[in-house]
């Protein structure tokens, strides 16, 4: 506990200015009632008309009809206090989230690039109802402090961190204490601060299982991959744009389970039926309804978050605040008035803010090795880096990203580059390991896509890199470098001359620059290497 002699005894963001403030710490009776009067003023009276729908604070999952993975506006207003949209669960989930319980290589385990956290904030401490006593009275004016209030959930990425594994599943920062006699205000709870790896984003969804329920539900129904499922399956959002009636949202609208206008009290010696009946009671009540509605409207303008994420794709400087603390309760000496003479009776703190939040890794890598499982991806990234990744003879020998540092000369030119687990057909719908690791190359400037000329049919093999990742529009977004590798056997098959030719050939008509090299035995690796920097726009 600690004293505030000369401090507002309400604290409140900057973000939202309160159109009436309680008086200090140790208000006098006319204090109060110049700050009661304030609040029933027309001025406030018609702050507290306003009326919020809050009909969808609890996100509902409807199922829609051909509906493309991207956000619907459904009404705008002044149909609704909010933008309604509709969007596909796919916005704000993965497979993997889906499937808690996916078992993978032991290699893997110390890789965590997907987190889904649940997230609550502090909920503000109650005011205390306290009398001053002295040796020479009985019973003195009100003197009970305001509640703290309670502790908020940030985040800050750093440097030095490379993994989400040691993310717990769920943060909760504390409450508010309490007011105490002598006009002592409650501490303020603590807050929580998260550490990420820079490349972090950070989504807003769902709680995990109802939606599990739900997309299973519609699998068994319509026999359909999981990723279908999501994209069949929509989640309905009150929304805000960035400035009031804008019709484009931006911001996901949050809402508190906390107590409304005029409720919240906390009486002592008498209880709520006879507070109720008693006219001076009702008067003060509709006054300080007004303040209740301040402060959710306050809470209004804070409990909002990114329609389409955070993005740490730098060191932050200053922690982000997820989740603000709930605001502490007033204490019975704000109440003491010209009439109310013995205010026993004070308000509860605020609710604290509760939402689930899908923390996703994302590499910051200048290109993405991407190929089929075998094409010898890890040897090159062996070969031209100092990572040292797990090379074999069979396939998925990758089971998670690797990230390695390529330098050039000695004028310390250099490029990163991400290798990525094999792609295979059908792994956009989520066959061998998806595409859940592709979001380590989506950064990424350019794409080095390795072919192995040992295959039937490397032209093939390309078409399927070119579908499976979304198409030759999606492909043409980056930079686009075709290596074919495992040339060295051209010795031993003339016909993977041809097949270069072939790929060759294509690779002109798509304006994509194309290399042959042998990666085991390092043949034409410093013209790779040439070609690559130019790839990630370092030459």
């Amino acid at each position: 506990m600690k004293a505030r002699l000369f401090q507002q005894s309400v604290r409140r963001p900057q973000s939202f200015r309160l159109l009436s403030k309680a008086p200090a710490n140790a208000p006098k009776a006319s204090d109060n009632e110049s700050w009661l009067r304030k609040l029933g003023s027309p001025q406030n009276k018609a702050v507290g008309s306003v009326n919020r729908d809050k009909s969808g604070n609890k996100s509902k999952l409807e199922t829609a009809v051909d509906v493309e993975p991207r956000f619907q506006i459904a009404s705008t207003p002044p149909e609704t206090p909010y933008i309604n949209v509709k969007a596909s669960l796919s916005q704000f989930t993965t497979v993997s989230y889906l499937q808690p319980k996916t078992q993978r290589h032991a290699q893997a385990k110390e890789f965590v690039d997907l987190r889904v956290l649940k997230l609550r904030s502090g909920s503000g401490g109650n005011g205390a109802v306290s009398f001053f006593r002295d040796a020479g009275r009985a019973i003195g004016p009100p003197d009970g402090g305001d509640g703290g209030d309670g502790g908020g959930i940030y985040v800050q990425a750093v440097e030095g961190l490379n993994s989400l594994a040691k993310l717990k599943t769920s943060y909760r920062a504390t409450d508010g204490e309490s007011g105490a006699a002598k006009q002592l205000d409650g501490a303020r709870g603590k807050d929580v601060l998260i550490m990420v790896p820079v490349g972090t984003v950070i989504k807003w969804c769902m709680d995990p299982i109802p939606v599990r329920h739900a997309v299973q539900a519609y699998r068994k129904a319509n026999a359909v991959p999981a990723r279908t499922a999501l994209d069949k399956q929509t989640v309905s959002l009150h929304c805000t744009g960035r400035f009031e009636m804008d019709q484009k949202p931006t911001h996901i609208q949050l809402f508190r389970e906390s107590y409304g206008p005029g409720e919240g009290w906390n009486f002592k010696g008498k209880d709520k039926v006879y507070h109720s009946d008693k006219s001076w009671f009702q008067e003060l009540n509709e006054k300080v309804k007004v303040y209740d509605l301040e402060a959710a409207e306050s809470e209004l303008k804070t409990d909002r978050f990114p329609l389409r994420g955070l993005d740490f794709d730098k060191p932050s400087e200053k922690p982000v605040c997820l989740l603000k603390g709930g605001k502490g309760g007033l204490g019975n000496m704000h109440f003491l008035t010209n009439v109310i003479r013995n205010p026993r009776f004070a308000k509860m703190g605020r609710s604290g803010l509760e939402q689930h939040f899908m923390f996703e890794l994302k590499s910051l890598a200048d290109l993405g090795l991407v190929g089929l499982p075998n094409a010898g991806k890890s040897t090159i990234l062996n070969r031209i880096s100092n990572a040292r990744p797990r090379i074999g003879h069979w396939e998925f020998t990758t089971t998670h990203p690797s990230v390695g540092t390529v330098k050039l000369g000695i004028d310390g030119l250099s490029f990163t580059v991400a290798d990525i687990p094999g792609i295979i057909e059908g792994a956009a719908n989520d066959r061998g390991m998806g595409l859940e690791f592709i979001r380590h190359i989506q950064r990424s400037k350019g794409w080095v896509m390795v072919l192995s000329l040992g295959n039937s049919d490397p032209l093939k093999d390309l078409n399927l890199l070119i579908t499976e990742l979304g198409g030759l529009e999606e492909v043409a977004k980056k930079n686009v470098l075709v290596v074919c590798n495992k040339a060295d056997i051209g010795h031993e098959d003339p016909a993977s001359q041809k097949k270069f030719y072939t790929i060759r050939d294509f690779c002109q008509s798509q304006n994509w620059d194309v290399i042959p090299i042998s990666a085991l035995n390092g043949q034409n690796i410093k013209l790779l290497l040439r070609k690559m920097a130019a790839c990630a726009g370092k030459a």
